[in-house]
């Protein structure tokens, strides 16, 4: 990938290093990490080198009457106008620039106190767009965004303090192919997506090829989010208890579940740490009044942790559990908690996830099983 914002942008860290580079670099960082827990090579997933990102937020940069994009400079200590961002795919590429030619051609009201604009778009040319204000928005600016959400056949979203207008819809809808089954996936706005659809179904896949090994007893999630590995795993097991924090994430999980006429898992809005303490029996939940949690048999869990990774709690839960497959945005983090978790279970795969090309982040996963 090439850039005119190369050098200046601070989004794309490694923009001196060919593609190549970039993957034996994070390689050796990732192995690095795992190498007192895991001694065979690394499984490598890239990433498409350009349009690989179906979420995008941009700042928006006023000079007079025009409007730009920006992000934060590479020297971190201001930001830096855009011309272009070969990295976002082309249901946002295609219409980015013309959202800006509307209103700095014609369209003072759609400009006027805007301060950000977010993208949410999908591999089928659906695309979300949420616009950020420092003003009340009235019915013209209603009238304006409804021009301009036809215009670029979108669903367009404004935000302000308190306020939160939906001109049509807040979601987009996802088909992706995942192991010769076509799954959908409703996204909404507020809620986390994998930023990289091809990388995520390279890395479901993956957790599948792993799921396959049990195809047995129960599955267990934690940090479900929309279901976006829990609906292709769950056709290798009996049941299913997935859990999440987040309201609109379980809210799209079950809708999600329902889509695609999946009928064995239970979504549950719980914390890790509190998943921790149902399930051990420290504490009860009405949330789950209608699951009988002693009727669950798991035989593999999946947690996919913030960067912080695992609490101590849940490190302890599903150290009883036989097989443990922990997808890692943070391979320190990752490293920190297999010194606990390889004291019962070793790891038998992992592998590298290239979500982010051309930036210093990793994801990663290990599949471990336990000691026998």
């Amino acid at each position: 990938m090439t850039c005119k914002n190369f050098g200046s942008c601070g989004s794309c860290g490694l923009y001196q290093q060919s593609y190549e580079e970039q993957l034996s670099y994070k390689e050796k960082k990732v192995s690095n990490y795992l190498a007192p827990f895991y001694d065979k090579t690394l499984e490598i997933f890239d990433s498409p080198h350009s349009h690989y990102r179906a979420r995008a937020e941009f700042r928006i940069w006023h000079e007079g009457e025009i409007c730009s994009y920006a992000m934060g400079n590479l020297a971190k200590n201001g930001a830096v106008t855009i011309e272009e961002c070969p990295k976002v795919i082309g249901a946002i590429e295609k219409r980015m620039w013309r959202v800006l030619d509307k209103i700095n051609a014609s369209s003072k009201v759609l400009g006027e106190r805007l301060f950000g604009v977010e993208f949410l778009a999908t591999t089928t040319d659906e695309c979300l767009i949420t616009m950020l204000y420092h003003k009340k928005l009235d019915e013209e600016w209603m009238k304006e965004a409804k021009t301009l959400e036809n215009e670029l056949a979108c669903k367009i979203l404004g935000r302000s303090r308190k306020q939160k207008i939906v001109l049509s819809d807040e979601f987009v809808t996802e088909k992706l192919t995942i192991d010769g089954k076509v799954f959908t996936y409703v996204q909404f706005e507020s809620g986390f997506t994998q930023p990289n659809p091809s990388v995520n179904v390279k890395m479901i896949e993956w957790a599948i090829k792993q799921a396959k090994k049990v195809a047995k007893g129960d599955f267990l999630e934690s940090y479900c989010g929309l279901g976006n590995f829990t609906l292709p795993l769950s056709h290798y097991f009996e049941n299913v208890l997935a859990t999440e924090i987040s309201k609109r994430s379980i809210q799209a999980a079950q809708r999600n579940c329902d889509l695609n006429d999946i009928e064995n898992i239970s979504f549950v809005r719980l914390a890790s740490e509190e998943m921790t303490e149902a399930l051990s029996g420290k504490r009860e939940f009405n949330r789950l009044k209608d699951i009988d949690l002693s009727t669950y048999n798991f035989s593999i869990v999946l947690v996919d942790p913030p960067r912080a990774g695992l609490d101590e709690g849940t490190i302890e839960l599903i150290s009883d559990i036989d097989h443990i497959i922990y997808i890692s945005c943070n391979p320190e983090t990752l490293a920190r908690d297999l010194q606990i978790l390889t004291k019962t279970h070793q790891v038998i795969e992992a592998a590298l996830f290239d979500q982010f090309p051309h930036t210093e982040h990793v994801e990663s996963g290990v599949f471990l099983a336990k000691k026998v």
